[in-house]
């Protein structure tokens, strides 16, 4: 029997929607070819640009059996509600998801989006993961 989750809030929604915007423009400059890290600078460029609070590379800690187990960083989280994850790989694969499903259970948010941008477009290398 599929899980049955509540709907995103409106106001998330809204910033998943400016974060794909933002990466949209970025992708239209830059193209593919560069490192997450440029793609990263760049992302974070036009969220300001925009006006979307964010923050990079927040380190989280896994908890296990006790023990805090620190290591995990997230790429970006933007506006406290959605968590972004970067690649510039050939072509996403399930351990890509699964780290996202890590991430957002780990922190408590519902919303990830996995950009990838060595794709011809954008759209084609968003996966929107929800938990």
């Amino acid at each position: 029997m599929p899980r049955m989750f509540a709907p995103i809030p409106e106001g998330t929604e809204r910033v998943a929607t400016a974060i794909i915007g933002a990466g949209i423009d970025v992708h239209r400059v830059l193209g593919r070819g560069f490192l997450e890290r440029i793609y990263e600078e760049a992302l974070c460029i036009e969220f300001q640009a925009r006006g979307l609070a964010f923050e990079r590379q927040r380190p989280i800690t896994v908890h296990y059996r006790g023990v805090d187990i620190p290591g995990q960083r997230i790429d970006l989280i933007v506006a406290e509600c959605v968590l972004v994850e970067l690649k510039a790989v050939t072509r996403l694969d399930r351990a890509h998801h699964a780290k996202v499903i890590s991430y957002l259970r780990t922190t408590g948010l519902r919303l990830g989006l996995l950009l990838n941008f060595n794709c011809e477009t954008l759209k084609e290398g968003i996966q929107r993961i929800v938990v």
